[in-house]
């Protein structure tokens, strides 16, 4: 099992930059990849970056070059460095991590931290 929380979010101008953090009760080596979803009023919940324990890194089309999800081993933390953000960037974002035990795939979710982008 792990417990995923997820502080900070907020408003922020057009433009502007916001950093997502996401903090895991486990190694971070221990589990075999980490995400960011996100979820818009009246949406449906889409992947928004995407981590493996290896660091392969993969991304919607909509925030390449804009988004980037690392990870801090010694902190088991994640994070989501978000720039140039766009008001369609409004969304509840959730932390997911996978775990594999004894040949089972789990899924967990952080409590989603809502990020505004607006004027």
């Amino acid at each position: 099992q792990v417990q995923l929380v997820e502080p900070g979010g907020g408003l922020v101008q057009p433009g502007g930059s916001l950093r997502l953090s996401c903090a895991t009760s486990r190694s971070i080596l221990t589990i075999a990849a980490m995400a960011w979803y996100r979820q818009a009023p009246g949406k449906e919940r889409e992947l928004v970056a995407a981590i493996t324990t290896g660091s392969s890194t993969n991304y919607i089309d909509s925030v390449k070059g804009r988004f980037t999800i690392s990870e801090d081993n010694a902190k088991n933390t994640l994070y989501l460095q978000m720039n140039r953000l766009k008001p369609e960037d409004t969304a509840l974002y959730y932390c997911n991590a996978e775990i594999w035990t004894m040949g089972r795939r789990n899924i967990y979710w952080g409590q989603g931290t809502q990020v505004t982008v607006s004027s």
